[in-house]
């Protein structure tokens, strides 16, 4: 790194500054848990900008490695809670708050934790999500964290680029399934740029994304709540091929109760899940309840 570029981006993390904490800590990227550490500056005060992060917010950040988006959020907000389930990292992270960023160390908090078990965060509720997310585990931790946190307004994570179309993708795309559902659930959700492979180290052999997800300001009106409208996404997408009647019967009981379902809704029985809004989804869950109600 050039002190051009070290003056440039001041307390942020480069190259040389990674290697060398990872060589000091003895850490070695594992695949297992997904680690590809952001190595230019740049990259991230491009995420810190396109999440839009303000001077009053309260970002969470999962993964935070060895703290180069960490140092850019904190620098941005008002205060950073990262959950970090590496017990290396984890450890050495205050010290690289300390050390490169001292006057916004008392607005930093750790927790040491599988993001998966984290049921609460100290300080006041977090409004946004800002992560470089562990590829392999993606999806259920941005889940879990907008299930968990619904003070949560404006999430920004990067993740692996098919992961990113799965989750923005509208029905009818031939990528549309389980994880695009479920975050249309909460938010309203789009892709916000790609990531290239060499500002990673290691450079991963996939390329990366960006999803943003705002909050929906109106929940998805219906009557059956998160968990049986979830059940139905989960059974309709199970067997993709399978018209709905076929793919429900189980969910429903039989393929009869299921199209009684699918035809109360509104939803032709031949339509596949691929086809069907979160709206679509919600309404057969409504319909089994009434059929359920009416036994």
């Amino acid at each position: 790194m050039s002190t051009t570029e070290s003056d440039d981006h001041g307390a942020l993390l480069g190259p040389a500054d990674i290697r060398e904490l990872a060589a000091a800590l003895g850490v070695r990227p594992t695949k297992q848990r997904g680690q590809n550490f952001v190595i230019d500056a740049n990259t991230v005060r491009r995420i810190v900008r396109t999440a839009g992060v303000r001077p009053d917010d309260v970002v969470v950040e999962i993964g935070p490695g060895l703290g180069s988006l960490t140092l850019a959020l904190l620098e941005a907000a008002d205060r950073l809670v990262a959950v970090e389930i590496d017990d290396t990292l984890a450890a050495a992270l205050p010290a690289t708050i300390e050390a490169r960023m001292p006057e916004r160390a008392d607005r930093f908090a750790l927790v040491h934790s599988d993001a998966m078990l984290v049921r609460e965060l100290p300080g006041p509720a977090p409004t946004a999500l800002v992560a470089n997310l562990p590829y392999n585990v993606a999806v259920p931790v941005l889940l879990h964290m907008l299930a968990t946190f619904p003070s949560i307004e404006r999430t920004l994570v990067m993740v692996q680029s098919e992961v990113a179309d799965r989750l923005a993708a509208q029905p009818g795309n031939k990528v549309y399934g389980v994880p695009s559902v479920k975050a249309n659930w909460y938010a309203e959700v789009k892709r916000a740029g790609a990531i290239g492979r060499n500002v990673f180290w290691p450079a991963p052999n996939v390329d990366s994304g960006l999803v943003s997800l705002v909050r929906r300001t109106e929940p998805v009106k219906t009557t059956a709540s998160r968990a049986e409208v979830f059940a139905v996404v989960d059974a309709a997408f199970a067997q993709r091929r399978k018209t709905l009647r076929a793919a429900l019967a189980g969910w429903a009981g039989s393929a009869a109760a299921a199209e009684q379902a699918l035809v109360a809704a509104g939803i032709s029985p031949q339509a596949r899940g691929e086809a069907l809004t979160v709206e679509e989804f919600a309404r057969i869950a409504e319909h089994k309840q009434a059929g359920e109600a009416g036994a």
